[in-house]
């Protein structure tokens, strides 16, 4: 039974070309007998038009018929503000064009495990932070808005470059985050894909006294969720202790 890689489940990844942090994340994460297989996506820059100018076209369905040929458990859309970017249901809708392509194999995106995420920790006032600029920040507080949460507070450290997003500190990531949350906030999400946090998600909880989710997190936990995979997974936040 254990003689090939995945031989547990095997997660199929789309995500930004220019990116570094999420495959090495998930591969941190990963439980004994699970597998990630990556295409990649080209990302112009962190903007809405340089998101938009991503999705445009059939670039998503052309990674994902790629992946498809693998055998994979599941596919899943490595981006957070490309999938909120614009609001309800933009989530479901790059899901879609990913199963419409994918030969069987379930979809998943990043927003959408958010939210799942979000709903499994029973968090409905939510502080929202991010490395975006002020556009991007703003699309991120009206998807969860319309998704049925109370965004607290939305908060963007203003990074254009994708890359430049790659090359903050997960020490910068933990400070932004703790110095900017409100009181009355149930939760907090860490939005990007591009930036690094599983590193701080426990000692965000112990010093927050509250869950903390974050996009890298909750992809890999909606993706595995999907998969068949139900293992209890230590020192990356209650998400995985739920």
């Amino acid at each position: 039974m254990k003689d090939h890689y995945g031989w547990r489940a095997r997660i199929g990844l789309i995500y930004m070309a220019s990116s570094t942090v999420m495959e090495p994340e998930f591969y941190a994460m990963a439980p004994e007998g699970v597998s990630v297989h990556t295409t990649r996506i080209h990302l112009p820059e962190a903007s809405v038009e340089g998101l938009g100018n991503m999705m445009e076209g059939d670039k998503v369905e052309e990674a994902a018929a790629l992946l498809s040929k693998a055998p994979l458990d599941v596919i899943t859309f490595g981006g957070t503000s490309a999938t909120f970017l614009e609001g309800l249901g933009n989530d479901r809708k790059v899901i879609a064009r990913i199963e419409d392509v994918s030969a069987g194999v379930r979809a998943s995106a990043t927003s959408t495990a958010a939210v799942r995420a979000l709903s499994a920790l029973g968090v409905k006032k939510l502080s929202f932070v991010g490395p975006y600029i002020s556009e991007v920040t703003e699309r991120g507080r009206t998807f969860f808005e319309q998704s049925g949460l109370e965004v607290t507070g939305a908060h963007g450290m203003e990074v254009r470059g994708d890359r430049d997003i790659n090359d903050i500190s997960l020490e910068r990531t933990y400070s932004f985050t703790r110095d900017r949350v409100e009181d009355q906030a149930q939760g907090v999400f860490i939005s990007c894909t591009g930036l690094r946090t599983i590193g701080a998600i426990e000692a965000l909880e112990q010093d927050l006294g509250r869950p903390v989710i974050s996009a890298v997190q909750a992809t890999f936990w909606d993706a595995l969720r999907i998969a068949g995979v139900g293992e209890n997974i230590e020192g990356f936040g209650s998400l995985f202790r739920h």
